[in-house]
C-alpha cells in the first residue's frame, strides 16, 4: 500500500507517478479526470492525440474507475453510439505505438475491466445479477457470495541463443507464427497452464513448437500486452539451447518457419520497439553492437 501525506495509507495510489490500477468510488468523475471512453476493442482519443477528459465527453456514460496516472484519477466506459462523440476511435496498438507506456498500460486495463464488466453481469453458479464490490474491481452474487476478478492470462515470451559457429556472434532463433501478423520474426511463445510455473511453461512451449531443449530460463522483464486480449500479462525470459548444433523443428500448427540468425545480422522484421518482444531481441543483440 502506498502512503499519503505524512505517512497516512493511500489506497487510491494518488500519491505516486505512473500508472497505478485502482477502483476508488469515494468520489464521482471531476472533469479534469482521465476519460478512456471504448467501443468495443477501440478507445477515443482527443483532437491532440492524448488522452480525452471526463468534461470533454457527454456526462451520462456509466463512468468506472481503473486507477490514477500520475496521481490524476482516472475513468472507463462503454459508449453505445461512437458517433455521438467527437476525436479518434483507435485500437491498443496503435495507441502502445504513439503513448508513453503508462498511458498504453491504461488503456489496456480500460479495455480489461470493461470487457470483463461487459461478460460478467451475472454469477455462473446462481445466475442472480452480481454487484461491484466497494473499492475493488471484482463483483459479488448477493444470493450466493460467488465472487468474480477480472481474469489474467500470462504468457512467457523465450529469446533462445545459442553460440556462433567457429567463435563468431551468437546466433538467435526467431520464429514466423501462423497468425497474427505473420510477416514478422518473433520469440517463440504461448500461454501458461493452471498450475504451471513460468519456467515450466517457457520449457514446455520451447518443446512444443520448435522441438527443442533449452537451459534454465531466466527472466528479464514482463508487459501488460492488450493486443492478444484484454487481461493478458507477458512475462519474458532469456535462454541458452542445450545442444549448441540443434536445429529447431517447427511445429506448424503455431508456427511456419524457424531460424537461428546471428545476433548482429538479424532481420528488418522484427516486432514493434514498444513490444516485450524487442526488448527481448534489443537485450541479446545489444552486446555485439558494443
Amino acid at each position: 500500500m502506498t502512503t499519503g501525506p505524512a505517512g497516512t495509507p493511500d489506497p487510491t495510489g494518488a500519491g505516486r507517478a505512473g500508472f497505478v490500477p485502482g477502483a476508488d468510488r469515494s468520489r464521482p468523475p471531476a472533469p479534469g479526470d482521465l476519460a478512456l471512453a471504448a467501443a468495443g476493442r477501440k478507445l477515443l482519443t482527443g483532437p491532440a492525440g492524448g488522452l480525452p477528459r471526463i468534461g470533454d465527453l457527454p456526462a451520462d456514460l456509466d463512468w468506472q474507475p481503473i486507477g490514477t496516472l500520475d496521481g490524476v484519477p482516472a475513468w472507463a466506459a462503454e459508449v453505445a453510439d461512437p458517433e455521438t462523440v467527437t476525436g479518434r476511435w483507435r485500437g491498443w496498438r496503435g495507441l502502445a505505438t504513439d503513448l508513453p507506456a503508462a498511458q498504453a498500460d491504461l488503456a489496456g486495463r480500460a479495455l480489461a475491466v470493461l470487457t470483463w464488466r461487459r461478460t460478467h453481469r451475472w454469477c455462473g453458479a446462481c445466475r442472480t445479477e452480481l454487484a461491484d464490490v466497494p473499492d475493488e474491481t471484482a463483483r459479488r452474487c448477493p444470493d450466493c457470495g460467488l465472487t468474480v476478478f477480472v481474469p489474467l492470462s500470462v504468457a512467457v515470451l523465450v529469446a533462445i541463443t545459442r553460440p556462433g559457429p567457429a567463435g563468431g556472434p551468437d546466433e538467435l532463433l526467431l520464429v514466423r507464427h501462423a497468425y497474427g501478423p505473420t510477416g514478422l520474426w518473433a520469440l517463440v511463445a504461448g500461454f501458461v497452464e493452471a498450475g504451471e510455473s513460468l519456467e515450466a511453461a517457457a520449457h514446455r512451449e520451447v518443446g512444443e513448437e520448435v522441438r527443442l531443449t533449452i537451459e534454465r530460463p531466466r527472466y528479464v522483464d514482463s508487459q501488460p500486452w492488450a493486443m492478444s486480449g484484454p487481461g493478458t500479462l507477458l512475462a519474458g525470459f532469456t535462454a541458452t539451447v542445450t545442444g549448441p548444433d540443434a536445429e529447431p523443428v517447427v511445429d506448424l500448427r503455431e508456427l511456419t518457419e524457424a531460424r537461428w540468425f546471428p545476433v548482429d545480422a538479424l532481420p528488418a522484421e522484427l516486432p514493434p520497439a514498444y513490444s516485450l518482444s524487442r526488448w527481448l531481441i534489443d537485450a541479446v543483440a545489444a552486446p555485439a553492437a558494443r
